[in-house]
């Protein structure tokens, strides 16, 4: 079997190479008015369709993070890592029918200029600096270190930094257009990106299929793979007894359960969704109704997403724990890649086109979100405050270029350490880590009137301050077993509480803070956001996406719980 790819897989990815750019370009010369208009051309304001704003979103989420980090614990940890994506699809509906619509009255562009309207200036500033450092050093990093790692194995190993320019610049050609070259090239980057997941799922139950003398078949290869491992098919993880193994353990650190539930993933998910720039910037230059059917759209799309990039891991794991996946290097992160050894030549070209479609569409997301940010909040408003639309624009693009370079040279050589951790564990370690505060102050900022300034900044630090104590200190501070959570060993000589814990507690007691000193201030802040009722009405199609999505979602829990 020839892991490197053939003349056929290179003429595949050049043909997907040269689609995109043609696309990209045709719509950049349709548009090249948005030179001249600033918010069209970081916002796409009043030009994105619901089925582009709904691609973008899926293009722009789904990353190498997904491909390797989600399928390497589709190995270890089987179908309980696809809430990810599943709930992911109801923090979706939440933020369509109710934060987006906060936004929209409100003419919010940017999350810093969220902050400055609602609380003040210096929180605003804050969390910009903070937003830019996060999405250059943490996310931009992490998505081209791990997606030109996992390339360059395909394409014979030699080939690392070559890749690694290749993805960067390609993603530049992509993002220096602005947001609607950018969003519309999504939509060919989905349609490759799910058509080549399918593909390579296709391939791996096939082949379980065919190892397991079943035939080629893809359905008996799921069959395959429920009876060989069939503790990767609960969604459920169980709590440790005295008697657990460390595998159950680190298992349950991972994602411990029905505390999962009621803690962290919620969290991740509707800070991702509704309080990140890099994902609410493809609907805040829309209608409500567009923006609302396109964040559906991409909620019933991420129902599809464990099928493309969790489904691999588990075939790699029933292959592996049978002796016909001796290509796996690298431990669990190198389960898709030697997944896709096992396709034909051509089809490994659209795998690898799937996978660099993923790649590109989240730099360039990334990267026009970092522009966004740099020239509306900070740029305009302390370094050139005469700054006209075009001169915002050039600087937007040059803000691309110097972010984009600082990534290529931070991952060089992985100075940052992200592949003696792992990219899906890097990028979950930093963002979460500041998500409960965050999380707390928009939330609070959107629904509750009395929330101050003050309470903002405190949330932000404390929510930091509790997450690096819950994570990093409590059980060597307070004990393993407390009221409030159970510290297990992790195997390294210390005890953990599991992440998602962590994150639910920290988020607790930031809402109580922030809460408590608000109580300290008017009743009504005079910058609160003005919200009725009729805001949060939903059209009958709405209604109607929102349950088909509710409905599949409860299938697939009552099947796999």
């Amino acid at each position: 079997m020839n892991q490197n790819l053939a003349f056929a897989d290179y003429a595949v990815f050049i043909i997907y190479f040269i689609v995109v750019s043609v696309y990209g370009y045709t719509v950049y010369r349709k548009r090249k008015q948005d030179e001249q208009d600033a918010k069209a051309y970081f916002l796409a304001e009043g030009n994105l369709t619901w089925w582009a704003i709904g691609a973008s979103l899926i293009a722009s989420n789904i990353s190498a993070e997904q491909f390797i980090g989600m399928s390497g614990e589709g190995f270890f940890l089987g179908i309980a890592v696809a809430a990810y994506e599943w709930l992911a699809a109801v923090a979706l509906i939440i933020v369509a029918v109710w934060f987006i619509p906060v936004y929209l009255k409100n003419k919010i562009y940017t999350m810093p200029q969220f902050l400055k309207t609602r609380y003040n200036e210096s929180t605003a500033l804050i969390m910009a600096v903070f937003w830019l450092f996060l999405y250059v050093f943490v996310n931009l990093t992490s998505i081209l270190y791990l997606g030109a790692v996992a390339i360059n194995g395909l394409a014979g190993g030699e080939y690392l930094h070559v890749i690694m320019i290749g993805l960067a610049v390609f993603a530049l050609f992509i993002s220096l257009g602005g947001m609607k070259v950018v969003a519309y090239t999504d939509v060919i980057q989905v349609a490759v990106l799910i058509i080549g997941g399918l593909v390579t799922s296709y391939i791996a139950l096939t082949t379980v299929g065919q190892y397991f003398g079943v035939g080629e078949n893809a359905i008996a290869g799921f069959k395959v793979l429920m009876r060989e491992a069939p503790e990767h098919f609960k969604m459920i993880i169980p709590k440790p007894t005295a008697t657990s193994s460390q595998l159950e353990i680190d298992k349950y650190l991972t994602f411990p359960g029905l505390m999962s539930y009621l803690a962290g993933i919620w969290i991740i998910n509707l800070n991702y969704w509704g309080c990140n720039q890099y994902i609410t910037q493809r609907a805040l230059g829309a209608d409500l109704q567009t923006a609302r059917t396109g964040i559906l759209f991409a909620g019933m799309l991420k129902l599809l997403m464990p099928l493309i990039v969790m489904l691999p891991g588990i075939a790699a794991f029933v292959l592996y724990e049978n002796g016909h996946l001796p290509q796996l290097v690298g431990g669990k992160d190198g389960a898709y890649s030697a997944v896709l050894t096992f396709l034909p030549t051509g089809l490994k070209g659209l795998s690898v086109a799937a996978l660099t479609a993923a790649i590109v569409a989240s730099l360039a997301g990334k990267v026009n979100s970092i522009s966004t940010i740099y020239t509306l909040d900070i740029h305009k408003k302390y370094i050139q405050k005469e700054a006209g639309e075009k001169q915002q624009v050039n600087i937007g693009r040059i803000a691309v270029f110097a972010a984009m370079l600082l990534a290529v040279l931070f991952t060089w050589n992985d100075i940052l350490g992200i592949g003696g951790v792992g990219g899906f564990t890097y990028i979950q370690k930093y963002t979460g880590f500041i998500s409960p505060g965050v999380f707390a102050m928009f939330f609070l900022g959107m629904f509750w009137k009395r929330t101050t300034g003050t309470a903002a900044i405190v949330g932000v630090i404390l929510g930091f301050v509790l997450s690096v104590l819950f994570n990093e200190y409590a059980p060597a501070l307070f004990g393993n077993e407390t009221l409030l959570y159970t510290a297990y060993p992790n195997g390294k000589g210390a005890f953990e509480i599991p992440f998602h814990i962590c994150m639910g507690l920290s988020f607790f007691f930031t809402m109580l803070a922030m809460i408590g000193i608000s109580f300290a201030g008017p009743k009504v802040n005079p910058k609160a956001f003005e919200i009725d009722a009729e805001m949060f009405k939903v059209k009958p199609q709405t209604t109607v996406l929102i349950v088909i999505t509710l409905l599949i979602i409860v299938a697939l829990y009552v099947k796999f719980w």
